[in-house]
């Protein structure tokens, strides 16, 4: 019969985590937010897209090299 205090405990606990993520959501008009993070993701993809093709280049030269 001690489990009042456990539950109260609990709920205390839980409404303070809601009230933290509440407050880490992202505000705002949601059509904007897609597009900057859209935009950011292609910008990580052209980035990756030029690293792979610097590595591939690298990797070519070396096999020449040893030619």
């Amino acid at each position: 019969m001690t489990r009042g205090n456990q539950r109260e405990l609990a709920r205390q606990k839980n409404l303070k985590k809601q009230k933290e993520n509440a407050k880490s959501q992202k505000k705002g008009d949601p059509l904007k937010r897609m597009e900057t993070d859209a935009e950011i993701l292609r910008m990580k993809q052209q980035a990756a897209n030029e690293r792979k093709n610097r590595e591939q280049l690298e990797k070519l030269m070396k096999e020449k090299a040893k030619r």
